[in-house]
């Protein structure tokens, strides 16, 4: 979930008379409240890049909680960005804890984490926290999610969603200088990712997060609907398809939270509206890999594809993760997107797009 920062505007011409009859007004910091006391850390099933850290331990420090799971675009697209804080601000006392807190249950797995650590260069600190014990001491609902706490344990600033990276930095800055840092500086940084974790089209994306899984699938378009939990063979329109529907070919079965690939030669297709389009995909339990083929509008991808497919539409799905199929590079307009699995055990769990 995103959260849209307000814009307040001035007209240019008062604007510029302001500049003419006042000096310069100093940076504003952030007015902080205060939101209660950091909640316990001692929940977390395992930590990674650190020892476990606890919330006695951090005391003096100004620390940075960020929950977040890896196959969430949202979560990915800001990790450049808090990763470039934790390096920025850490030598002035600030300690970056990421909490990964899972959606799906091979989100679970501790080798999925670390590969993700390792494919997204994370050095800061995460707290693998599969029993949602820290998630549920926050009363958190969302990925991704920030809370900064003061030197004294203390909450003084959230924020939800991607986006208005400028205002928690600045309170990150305002609670260093709260703790006695010196030289804090009053820049901010631009990370700048690259492949799926570049910053969304926000202006012309049409298209929602979309679950495959029965539990929360919406605009499912396949003639005679979806089958929860026994293999059925399924058929899709193409051209019936109205903007954000999707359905199945082949023979599938659909879980709560995935739909799993009978047989090969099975399809998705989607009709969507933005520059990027990612899916949520893992092999079948066997762990073998599974080739696909993509297609826009009936032809192959070219220039463009995205970071996991070729030229041709060609790819592999060789671990459970996100994997971005679409990334155009010209005018956002609708499009027909499918993909075709050459291998059975396809595991589909989630649209995403940028």
């Amino acid at each position: 979930m995103s959260l849209s920062p307000l814009r307040f505007r001035l007209l240019p011409a008062l604007l510029a008379l302001a500049a003419l009859v006042l000096p310069a007004a100093p940076r504003a910091q952030p007015l902080l409240a205060r939101e209660g006391s950091l909640p316990a850390l001692d929940g977390a099933t395992g930590w990674l890049n650190t020892p476990p850290l606890t919330r006695a331990a951090l005391r003096g420090k100004v620390v940075l909680v960020d929950f977040w799971t890896y196959s969430c675009i949202n979560c990915l697209r800001e990790l450049p960005t808090v990763e470039a804080w934790s390096e920025k601000y850490k030598p002035y006392g600030l300690v970056v804890i990421g909490v990964h807190a899972p959606e799906f249950a091979f989100e679970k797995k501790l080798d999925n984490i670390k590969a993700a650590i390792s494919r997204y260069h994370i050095t800061f600190p995460v707290a693998v926290d599969n029993d949602m014990a820290i998630w549920n001491g926050f009363d958190n609902q969302y990925w991704p999610a920030a809370y900064l706490a003061d030197a004294k344990g203390v909450i003084r600033y959230h924020h939800f969603g991607e986006g208005q990276y400028d205002r928690t930095e600045r309170a990150i800055q305002t609670l260093l200088r709260e703790a006695g840092a010196t030289g804090v500086p009053d820049t901010l940084v631009a990370a700048d990712g690259t492949g799926a974790q570049a910053e969304g089209d926000f202006a012309d994306m049409l298209s929602p997060e979309t679950y495959i899984g029965y539990a929360r699938a919406r605009h499912f378009a396949s003639t005679g609907g979806m089958v929860q939990d026994s293999a059925n063979e399924y058929l899709t329109d193409a051209a019936g398809l109205g903007l954000n529907g999707w359905g199945l070919t082949g023979l599938w079965t659909v879980g709560a939270d995935d739909a799993v690939l009978d047989r090969p030669g099975g399809a998705i297709l989607f009709l969507f509206h933005a520059r990027d389009l990612h899916l949520v995909l893992g092999p079948g339990p066997d762990g073998k890999p599974v080739r696909f083929r993509v297609t826009i509008d009936g032809r192959p991808p070219g220039m463009q594809h995205g970071v996991d497919t070729d030229a041709a539409g060609n790819g592999m799905v060789a671990g459970q993760r996100l994997y971005q199929l679409v990334r155009q590079t010209g005018p956002v307009t609708d499009h027909l997107f499918r993909i075709d699995f050459l291998d059975p055990g396809v595991q589909a769990f989630s649209f995403t797009f940028g």
